[in-house]
């Protein structure tokens, strides 16, 4: 009867971790880039009473065994890359990713992150950089007399300065990608570095070898589904209720035998 107890109980840890996950889901449905991701879950081992084809007499084997089930783990968080939405924004400086790849930046400590929100603001010595202040790889500078800024969909910077119409190349902005992006670890603000089950980062150009595109003055939004969301919550809710109530069942079996005479 403690088996019981103890196996309804992982599959409320288990359930409170993926209702982690979908809050934190829900809570990022607005947040530029955002991947969601969804919970996923392994058996735990089994307590062999009879090992299945176990001779049960002279000329017969047992065709199942006895195994009993000792619950459930969390056993990994998977993010789902899919494409989220766009959103027209008409500001220069932002950009979608329309495809696979992430930006890379370069964080304070020097390490080179990525990220897919495009929505990028000028330093004060009119580098690109993010939201957070980590500098575009590989660094392009904005002149303060431009007074207007192009990016084509090859991941080209131009900038028309003064009555100069024709523009100008000031750099080559550069997609990265991997060859498995859910091994990428997020370090939140929007951004992913590289680990041994992402595998080493592969950079090139916007539009070439598999990479996506560049589109100028969008973003993509997170590609969170609220409705989906709510449905997982209330699954995860009820496996919960449902997994309490074995807990509830197995308490009253152990005090019914308790008070046996």
């Amino acid at each position: 009867m403690i088996k019981s107890l103890n196996t309804a109980a992982t599959g409320m840890q288990a359930q409170q971790n993926s209702m982690d996950v979908i809050a934190n889901n829900i809570a990022n449905a607005s947040t530029t880039g955002f991947k969601k991701a969804r919970a996923e879950f392994e058996e735990l081992m089994y307590q062999t009473l009879k090992e299945p084809g176990a001779a049960t007499g002279a000329n017969s084997i047992s065709p199942t065994g006895v195994q009993v089930g000792l619950g459930v783990k969390t056993n990994s968080i998977q993010r789902d890359f899919a494409q989220g939405s766009t959103v027209i924004t008409r500001n220069a400086l932002d950009v979608e990713i329309q495809g696979a790849g992430f930006l890379p930046v370069q964080l304070p400590s020097g390490q080179i992150a990525y990220t897919r929100d495009g929505s990028l603001k000028k330093g004060p010595s009119g580098s690109l950089q993010d939201k957070n202040g980590n500098l575009v790889q590989p660094e392009i500078t904005i002149p303060a007399e431009a007074s207007g800024v192009e990016i084509s969909q090859d991941g080209q910077v131009r900038i028309i300065t003064g009555l100069n119409t024709v523009p100008q190349n000031i750099g080559q902005m550069q997609l990265v990608n991997f060859v498995n992006p859910a091994g990428l670890k997020s370090i939140g603000r929007n951004l992913f570095i590289p680990t041994n089950a992402s595998g080493l980062p592969q950079q090139g150009v916007p539009g070439a070898n598999g990479l996506g595109i560049m589109a100028q003055g969008q973003l993509e939004t997170s590609n969170v589904n609220i409705v989906d969301e709510m449905v997982n919550m209330i699954g995860a809710q009820r496996t919960y209720e449902t997994n309490s109530k074995v807990i509830q069942a197995s308490d009253q079996m152990l005090q019914y035998m308790n008070n046996l005479r």
